[in-house]
């Protein structure tokens, strides 16, 4: 039986937190340790007290990047597992998921995040990424019957996944800079840039109740940490090559904000790499010396277009997309 430490995040209003943990503890066919970190929350008090249940109160908010790291300094099993506040998993979902970590080619599994309600439709079954990093929720809205199968994926779905506690910590866990948003795709990037890969199991069901928002700090957040990615992930060689496309989009996603009404947010994200330009170049050596210690075609997972769901605010002309697609294929085999 496969012993799990499992991590949960609270903040704010979070109504769902106590079925959240309790199904957690229900799981079938594993021992779990459940960490909850109280970034806070209004319901800790409402959580059952369960003598397999760690609380950390870090006193601020620590955001998800460091809360999951402090988490995981806490975690006691080889296991660890990452399930969102507002998510509520089968019983079998935790053994399930954690089953494909016996492979040692694996590095992230990710799970079934599907919609309340039925017949069951996809939240998300892994996050596609592209190659200028957005990345958003795989088959969103699409009837899960037709996604019922073991696959390979680009980014795990961070409310839902999977890891080896060995790798987690050879990856650093999360860059506590993010906060929040798009640490899901550095931490999945480079597990493949290690030469591990990312799979869905579909048969590690969790019901996520899901509201879906937007305001200007997100938009924030989204767009900083998505530029930091691409900052860090890629070569020098890798960035010259994409900035043909890289920087109109830039211009484009600018255009987006000032009609959103989010354009401070998007010029404030500027800033804030430039102010930060140090840290970025720290991670960047960092990230390539892990690189050339295990090379890997990690770009070869990166999609060219970008079918972003209607309802996550940005839409992508389909002449820009062609564009974007037909470059990809021209230079991907020189990237990385």
């Amino acid at each position: 039986m496969r012993e799990v430490s499992v991590i949960i995040l609270a903040y704010g209003n979070e109504p769902l937190l106590p079925e959240c943990v309790s199904a957690v503890l229900d799981s079938r066919d594993v021992i779990v340790q459940v960490i909850l970190v109280d970034n806070g929350a209004s319901s800790i008090s409402e959580v059952a007290s369960d003598p397999r249940l760690v609380c950390l109160t870090p006193g601020s908010n620590t955001g998800f990047a460091g809360g999951c790291n402090l988490a995981a300094s806490h975690a006691v099993h080889e296991d660890l597992v990452f399930v969102n506040s507002d998510l509520i998993v089968r019983g079998d979902a935790i053994a399930l998921l954690t089953s494909r970590l016996s492979d040692e080619g694996v590095g992230l599994a990710t799970g079934a995040v599907l919609l309340p309600g039925e017949p069951l439709v996809v939240n998300s079954i892994g996050n596609p990424i592209h190659y200028l990093m957005f990345s958003w929720a795989g088959d969103y809205g699409e009837p899960f019957a037709e996604h019922d199968h073991e696959e390979a994926v680009a980014g795990i779905c961070g409310g839902f996944f999977a890891c080896r506690r060995d790798l987690w910590n050879q990856l650093g866990g999360f860059d506590e800079r993010y906060f929040a948003y798009a640490e899901d795709v550095d931490l999945s990037l480079r597990t493949r840039q290690l030469s591990r890969n990312v799979v869905f199991e579909p048969r590690a069901v969790g019901i996520h109740h899901y509201e879906f928002t937007k305001n200007n700090t997100k938009w924030f957040l989204l767009e900083r940490n998505r530029l930091m990615n691409f900052l860090t992930l890629y070569d020098r060689r890798s960035r010259w090559l994409l900035a043909p496309m890289f920087v109109p989009v830039e211009v484009g996603v600018l255009l987006a904000a000032l009609r959103g009404g989010w354009a401070r947010e998007k010029l404030h994200s500027w800033r804030w790499l430039w102010a930060n330009r140090s840290h970025l170049r720290e991670r960047r050596s960092l990230i390539t010396a892990a690189k050339n210690e295990s090379p890997s075609r990690w770009t070869t997972i990166l999609s060219g277009e970008m079918d972003i769901p209607g309802e996550f605010g940005l839409r992508v002309p389909p002449a820009v997309n062609w564009v974007l697609g037909r470059y990809w294929r021209a230079v991907k085999s020189l990237v990385g």
